[in-house]
């Protein structure tokens, strides 16, 4: 009887993202070693869903599209959906503002330009130059 209660809630995907989350952060926190060496299968993880968004989102509203009988119908849930992304991106930029001037990041920073090292920023900027399809 035990086992087929641990077996129905085990069965549910919150709990194996439960425990894996728990799993996680006692690997982390007892063998990191073995944690880093476990990076790379992370990293193949985030790519794959990165890959997978896009495509999800454009079929998605492809077939919500498709699936309208009535033109004005899908006119009103563009213009619906034009606005909330401007009141959404509004609240999010108000959001930014208040906290960039209540933390006020880089206060206080004397930093010379002069000393700065040129060449650490080629890390950065080679990643942006190879855009999405270039992580690796």
């Amino acid at each position: 009887m035990r086992l087929s209660i641990l077996k129905k809630h085990l069965s549910k995907l919150y709990v194996q993202v439960l425990i894996g989350i728990v799993a996680g952060i006692l690997l982390g926190h007892f063998a990191p070693d073995i944690g880093e060496h476990l990076k790379p299968l992370g990293d193949i993880f985030i790519k794959l869903i990165r890959m997978l968004l896009a495509p999800i989102i454009f079929a998605s509203v492809v077939v919500g599209i498709a699936r309208m009988n009535d033109i004005h119908e899908a006119g009103r849930v563009g213009v619906k959906a034009v606005i909330y992304f401007e009141i959404a991106s509004t609240i999010a930029l108000a959001i930014g503002l208040v906290v960039v001037n209540l933390v006020k990041p880089g206060h206080g920073m004397n930093i010379d330009p002069a000393h700065l090292d040129g060449g650490a920023i080629k890390a950065y900027t080679s990643a942006a130059e190879n855009g999405f399809w270039g992580d690796g």
